[in-house]
């Protein structure tokens, strides 16, 4: 847990629910507010903690951020559509983007809600997933923001989940020995993996290969 949280006000819903930010000043602010109506059993910081903390409490709800280290919020989560235990998932994300939004849903989530809402609509979020129906922040749903059109909607299914883990932390600058001491690889095996995505992604240079994680939302 980044830090402790206060405890659900007498009367609060049960909800138990798991946040997860990178961003430690914003998450706090979250989760205290959160914690007035719901029970926050953790808060973590990025997508490999996300999935430990999720499989260790078994939470109701999570909230994730999409962009995080190691592991983006979405690749953690359909990591943990393949566990027994399935929370509901709300993405909350400074992206205002109607195609990101929609691989939200693609990936496990039930709602899609921007860092510029007020808090209230957070609630109605949570509150509508736990309900088991879906809920999309109006400014998107609503096609406020055009649709990204330097992507192709099939670009990030090219990449199997290992790829896309190699390739945000290849643009996250670490070396290839840093991976494969976080992905338990050889190095041999992370070159491999680089070299295949080169050619998946039609890329001659590194510096291209990091420019697809960006547009793929994994790194900012």
């Amino acid at each position: 847990m980044l830090y402790s949280v206060g405890k659900p006000r007498e009367g609060a819903m049960a909800t138990r629910v798991v946040l997860a930010d990178d961003h430690v000043l914003f998450a706090q602010a979250v989760a205290q507010l959160l914690a007035q109506r719901y029970d926050v059993v953790d808060v973590v910081g990025d997508g490999r903690a996300l999935q430990a903390s999720a499989r260790k409490h078994k939470p109701d709800v999570i909230v994730a951020d999409i962009t995080m280290p190691y592991m983006s919020g979405l690749d953690s989560v359909r990591s943990l559509l393949k566990d027994p235990h399935v929370p509901k998932v709300v993405f909350l994300t400074m992206h205002v983007d109607v195609e990101l939004a929609r691989e939200c849903f693609n990936s496990g989530g039930a709602a899609f809600v921007t860092k510029d809402s007020n808090f209230d609509e957070l609630v109605v979020a949570i509150d509508a997933v736990m309900a088991n129906r879906r809920y999309v922040a109006p400014g998107v749903a609503a096609g406020l923001m055009q649709v990204s059109k330097d992507i192709s909607s099939g670009e990030a299914d090219q990449l199997t989940p290992r790829q896309r883990e190699i390739l945000q932390l290849l643009a996250e600058g670490k070396t290839m020995k840093e991976i494969a001491s976080i992905t338990n690889l050889s190095t041999r095996t992370i070159e491999w993996h680089k070299y295949r995505m080169m050619k998946l992604l039609g890329v001659g240079r590194s510096a291209e290969l990091i420019q697809h994680a960006v547009r793929m939302k994994l790194v900012s």
